[in-house]
């Protein structure tokens, strides 16, 4: 009888592929396992920066600022072929000799006229604004919109972006830059002083950083402010006053801007004219100021706040029409000298300016609520109280001699004018389009 097959080694061989299939899934799956963890990983570190970029944590304050934040900006801005096309399109003039003019807060009050005037001559206007929500960013949308109807391109982004600074002026070679965007108003800065040193301080060196390793160096104008003279009791304001005493933090980071401009000028070759803005009004306005919101207050029969000093004076401020302070910007950058510097390094002694643009007239708060009243055709109803210790002063007035004298600097609207004006384009705006100014954003 034949013995059985010998199923031995067979057995013995399916047994050990067996084994092999199974050392080889766990492997896989050990690697796939891996594979899987750090895939995870990183899509979390992904999502956490992402969102840190974009979210800040909240505050208790209302008020406080969130400067709008573009998530990796300048990588985005460095590959787009039609971004760079719209940057050098808007920055190219358009008449002989042109200026080719970086405008900072472009879509802000004091922005959007001078970049409006300035592209309307035939020059070159490049804006650059954060549309941070110090007040209500609908408002600088509508003037963002009113720009690019008259092509005018607004970068969106902010000051202390050193590397989409960087591109713009490696994009166009500015022949000036009129430095507006700022962190504004005296008595928000006991609420979010932080958000003053940002802007002001830290902003404008980054900015004079990127201008001073330019080549060419532009020619910069920049915004100073009436505020500076402080505590100063010699009237009118004159540039030869002493501005060493503050009242407030704006006043101080405007005052440390001053210094901080002689510094670059005196190092760098920088040609750098400050302006010193004395309570500028108008249409597209800024709605933190007392005319602004007096006018609105009034018109929905809410009761004003009437200031008055500790000692029963009236506030009284030297109310600068917007189309005055246009043409002093606009004239101190015709007369701007170009500065002396070359890829960071001075060859000669550079320009250096400091100007008072006011109106020269000083007018009572109470003049000025009288005169919204008459064109209003509404009565306020008035609280007088004494002005907090808040860094206000009581009183500005301006000479402005000397911008007369360098660039025939006139103011010539008054302020029942200029009122006029403004009433007359807030009613056309926050009644008849008010839709289109909330849908802004």
């Amino acid at each position: 009888m034949a013995s059985p097959p010998d199923t031995s080694k067979t057995t013995k061989l399916e047994r050990y592929n067996s084994y092999i299939r199974r050392v080889n899934n766990t492997k896989l799956l050990a690697a796939s396992s891996k594979l899987l963890f750090r895939v995870t990983l990183l899509v979390a570190l992904v999502l956490i920066f992402f969102f840190t970029l974009n979210y800040p944590p909240l505050s208790d304050n209302p008020h406080h600022i969130h400067t709008t934040q573009n998530f990796l900006s300048s990588a985005f801005y460095g590959g787009g072929n039609n971004w760079e096309k719209k940057v050098r399109h808007s920055s190219t003039p358009h008449r002989p000799n042109g200026f080719s003019v970086l405008v900072t807060g472009a879509a802000g009050f004091v922005g959007t006229h001078c970049s409006l005037a300035l592209k309307k001559r035939g020059d070159g206007v490049l804006g650059l604004d954060n549309f941070n929500s110090y007040y209500d960013p609908s408002l600088k949308r509508a003037r963002q919109n009113l720009l690019a109807k008259h092509q005018i391109f607004v970068v969106e982004g902010d000051l202390n972006e050193a590397e989409l600074l960087s591109k713009l002026f490696d994009i166009v070679p500015f022949s000036h830059v009129l430095h507006l965007a700022a962190q504004a108003g005296v008595r928000y800065a006991m609420q979010n002083p932080q958000s003053y040193v940002s802007s002001n301080v830290a902003g404008f060196v980054n900015l004079l950083e990127i201008a001073k390793a330019a080549d060419p160096q532009p020619s910069i104008v920049w915004a100073s402010s009436s505020s500076v003279y402080g505590l100063n009791t010699q009237n009118p304001f004159s540039e030869s006053h002493r501005t060493d005493q503050p009242a407030s933090l704006y006043a101080a980071t405007k005052k440390a801007g001053e210094e901080i401009a002689h510094t670059y000028n005196h190092i760098y070759g920088l040609s750098i004219t400050g302006l010193r803005f004395f309570t500028v009004y108008g249409p597209w306005g800024r709605p933190d100021m007392a005319y602004f919101f007096f006018t609105k207050d009034i018109l929905q029969g809410k009761p004003i706040n009437i200031y008055q000093t500790q000692d029963d004076k009236e506030v009284a401020r030297d109310f600068t029409y917007i189309d005055d302070v246009v043409k002093g910007c606009v004239g101190a950058l015709d007369t701007a000298q170009k500065s002396t510097g070359s890829g960071g390094k001075k060859r000669a002694p550079a320009q250096l300016r400091i100007y008072n643009l006011g109106n020269t007239s000083p007018v009572t708060v109470g003049k000025l609520v009288s005169i919204l009243e008459s064109l209003l055709n509404v009565k306020a109803k008035k609280h007088v109280i004494k002005m907090p210790r808040n860094g206000d002063v009581p009183y500005t007035h301006a000479n402005v001699s000397l911008a007369f004298k360098d660039f025939g600097y006139k103011p010539t609207t008054d302020l029942a004018t200029g009122l006029r004006k403004f009433v007359k384009w807030y009613r056309f705006l926050y009644t008849t389009h008010k839709e289109e100014v909330e849908g802004q954003v």
